[in-house]
């Protein structure tokens, strides 16, 4: 069974916060897929990724362009597993696959959008009621992820 996580952006942006979980992942040999609500949105963060620091590269494609199952991050609107990613991060808001069958799935959500917040409660209670083991991280105020019981 995967672990589920949620993330509660507080402090910073999700252009912010999500390309060092990323890095992480790919440190610890994990094969990430990217989950976004639309393709405008996946679009969006496939060109932050490639800017978002000039001393840092993130490899990464889309499920549209070529190798898109070689890639080690995929970002991707379809809930298919198609660069067999054994993490997957739901962000804006996204639905998770049916099948979460991965050794990790990351809600992250911005506390400032009210949908955002809403969906993310609504998949906690679903997910809850099926018996799954979820955590609980927020931001503090240096914007570093604090486990809430």
């Amino acid at each position: 069974m995967a672990e589920i996580l949620f993330y509660h952006l507080t402090e910073s942006k999700l252009e912010d916060a999500l390309p060092p979980l990323l890095e992480k992942s790919l440190e610890r040999g994990w094969r990430v897929a990217v989950q976004t609500p639309n393709a405008e949105r996946r679009d969006a963060l496939d060109g932050h990724l490639w800017t978002f620091r000039d001393d840092s590269f993130l490899p990464h494609g889309t499920e549209e362009g070529p190798q898109s199952a070689e890639q080690p991050i995929l970002l991707t609107v379809s809930a298919d597993n198609i660069n067999a990613a054994t993490v997957r991060f739901l962000i804006d808001g996204a639905s998770p696959p049916e099948d979460l069958n991965y050794d990790r799935v990351v809600f992250l959500f911005d506390g400032h959008d009210q949908h955002q917040l809403e969906s993310a409660r609504g998949e906690w209670k679903r997910l809850k009621g099926e018996g799954h083991a979820l955590t609980y991280w927020q931001q503090s105020p240096e914007g570093r992820w604090q486990k809430k019981a």
